[in-house]
């Protein structure tokens, strides 16, 4: 596949890592030669310098002949007029745009990405995408990452292990005999920085941090016999009320129930005004969130969780760890700089959210060949979960998992046969129309995509 990825940044560069190592034709578009410098001389890709949106400069990215064009620049006008000009000019079938204002996704001006208007295929919002996965980090204390799969019926949990862990030093075949109808699987492991996915024979030791894919409705007892216990948040302090923070507080309000009261803290005094505007039952405060006085007022002694996410990585951290200090049990913060997560832990902060992560899985989950319902990607690229429907002219299908040539870096996650979710076993049949969920570390997921797609023998 040839692919045009318009913005060197930090999003852009990382799906042009993840498609260029699974052997697809990639140009890098950016203005900055800096940047595009960096593209070419850490990926096998090309790299042209220029303006993603002018003519010339896509045509010198070999736009006559691309398959696709991924527009991540940081302007949302220039990723849509590169869209509009590759599909005008150019005829690129397949357009994904990154776009930020609230204003371009506003739901009243969909019709604006009709093929006869402005035709962009997929777009992309890195403030939803973070938002959501924000909910998703506060409704799973537990975790300090996590994602729905299975339109919400699965779930994977990052969790660490810690010393009283009742399954430490226990091979994990024994942990399928001891809890033989628990459906969960341990789809990777960190140890000692390096990611990897276990064997039947490998154990998990204190200060492991292990990736557990599970049903929904076998959550609780999992983090049970991971040592864990599963709160809920009635109460949640949000430092940081701009486009996110915004957003998790009105997704608090609708959420069923209602039970969940939240505060804002903003320092910005016209962002502040806007949130309060927006806002029903929320209370916004407008002062600095790393002030223990306004944090007092705001009750984070009271809380059940902080969530921080202003655009500053530093603060975002100071932050966290005041309200820890000031009695918050649980903090969540937003990290867009991957070299910082490592201090995390040592400073008791609970989760994060990575912004490029997100985005980079939204995008991914666009890209991936097959019925690919869904892709996360795990730590810095290093591994990829994806979900996707067997198709009847895919390899796999009709095979036994014990039968199917899945690389050494593969671990499949849960098979769903019907509305009925399967932990995998040797014996399990892989029929068409089944949705799949399937762990590959980064080196193997181009050799997973092959096994998902149409078969040879088709032709």
């Amino acid at each position: 596949m040839k692919v045009i990825i318009c913005g060197a940044g930090q999003v852009g560069w990382q799906i042009a890592r993840h498609l260029s190592g699974e052997r697809n034709d990639v140009t890098v578009v950016d203005n900055n030669p800096d940047l595009v410098r960096r593209a070419t001389d850490t990926l096998d890709v090309q790299g042209i310098t220029g303006f993603a949106s002018y003519p010339d400069v896509l045509d010198r990215a070999g736009a006559r002949d691309a398959d696709m064009i991924i527009a991540a620049t940081y302007s949302d006008e220039v990723n849509m007029v590169t869209c509009q000009v590759a599909h005008s000019v150019f005829g690129i079938s397949r357009k994904i745009a990154r776009l930020r204002s609230q204003s371009y996704l506003d739901a009243i001006y969909s019709d604006l990405y009709r093929r006869d208007h402005m035709p962009i295929d997929v777009v992309i919002s890195p403030e939803r995408e973070v938002a959501q996965a924000a909910l998703q980090r506060l409704a799973s204390p537990a975790s300090f990452d996590t994602e729905l799969f299975m339109g919400g019926q699965a779930q994977l949990m990052g969790i660490r292990l810690e010393e009283d862990c009742p399954v430490l030093n226990t091979p994990l075949r024994q942990l399928s005999d001891l809890f033989s109808t628990l459906r969960v699987v341990v789809l990777a492991v960190r140890r000692e920085g390096r990611l990897f996915a276990p064997e039947a024979g490998d154990q998990l030791f204190a200060g492991d941090e292990c990736y557990l894919f599970a049903p929904i409705e076998d959550v609780p007892r999992t983090l049970e016999v991971f040592g864990k216990s599963q709160k809920k948040q009635e109460r949640v302090v949000i430092i940081g009320g701009g486009n996110i923070g915004l957003a998790v507080a009105q997704a608090l309000e609708t959420r069923p129930g209602g039970r969940v009261r939240a505060k804002v803290i903003e320092k910005s005094r016209p962002q502040a005004e806007r949130a309060a505007d927006a806002l029903e039952r929320t209370i916004v405060l407008n002062g600095d969130g790393l002030n223990s006085a306004l944090l007092a007022e705001a009750g984070i002694a009271r809380a059940d969780a902080v969530l921080v996410v202003t655009d500053d990585d530093k603060t975002n951290m100071l932050a966290a760890v005041r309200a820890k200090s000031e009695g918050c049990p649980f903090a969540v913060a937003l990290i867009n700089d991957p070299t910082m997560v490592p201090l995390l832990e040592s400073l008791g902060i609970d989760a994060y959210i990575n912004p490029r992560a997100t985005t980079v899985s939204s995008i991914l989950r666009h890209i991936r060949h097959g019925k690919v319902r869904g892709v996360y990607s795990i730590g810095d690229a290093e591994g990829e979960v994806i979900e996707a429907e067997v198709m009847s002219t895919s390899s796999i299908a009709g095979a036994a998992i014990r039968d199917i040539d899945f690389p050494e870096g593969v671990l499949v996650g849960a098979v769903r046969k019907g509305g009925k979710i399967h932990k995998p076993a040797g014996g399990l049949r892989v029929e068409a129309g089944d949705v799949i969920v399937i762990f590959a570390m980064a080196a193997d997921v181009a050799a997973v995509e092959q096994l998902l797609q149409v078969s040879i023998d088709f032709f």
